[in-house]
């Protein structure tokens, strides 16, 4: 699995990818929003591990960890997901992380473009979801530009890092997505 778009390469992760990925998981900015505390480099060890030596596209659990490098310095920047079910409701999830020195320049709206594409036109899903803490208002937003639509707010349901936190549930069919794009493209 390897896709491009101007400005980002997504890929599989590799065993050279831990020191940018500890980075990203070191940090306080990144997890607070997580369900984890920041982590130590033993611990993203392991996260690496888990994603390293399977195959490209369908590994275990239906889960696709992805890769995100800017290709003009092919610096790691974000770690994506696109998981999905292979039952009759072929419902999937994406999600990710990025590195606060490039948030807001649009990057993870480039990644969940991709990812939707993938997941409705690869893996023949009907619906894709992405939840989020209510309070991370800009993936909120990231989620928005490629078209998803809030379809529920839930009130305190999740006791995370011991605190009560509310979830924004987003979501977009496969013929909605496909008719949004077909609208900015300019196709009748």
């Amino acid at each position: 699995m390897h896709r491009e778009t101007k400005r980002l390469l997504l890929r599989p992760f590799t065993s050279g990818d831990l020191y940018a990925l500890t980075d990203l998981y070191a940090r306080d900015d990144v997890n607070r929003y997580l369900y984890w505390e920041p982590m130590s480099k033993e611990q993203v060890v392991a996260v690496l591990q888990s994603r390293l030596g399977r195959p490209d596209d369908v590994i275990e659990k239906n889960v696709l960890p992805i890769a995100v490098v800017l290709r003009a310095n092919n610096r790691l920047v974000g770690d994506f997901v696109l998981r999905w079910s292979v039952n009759e409701h072929r419902q999937g999830e994406i999600g990710g992380s990025l590195h606060p020195d490039v948030h807001g320049q649009g990057f993870a709206t480039e990644v969940y473009d991709v990812l939707l594409s993938m997941g409705f036109f690869e893996y023949d899903l009907h619906r894709i979801v992405g939840r989020c803490d209510a309070r991370n208002v800009a993936s909120i937003r990231s989620l928005e530009k490629v078209g998803m639509r809030q379809e529920a707010h839930l009130v305190e349901n999740e006791f995370v890092k011991g605190e009560w936190t509310d979830e924004v549930i987003l979501a977009i069919r496969r013929d909605e997505w496909r008719a949004r794009n077909r609208a900015l493209s300019g196709e009748p």
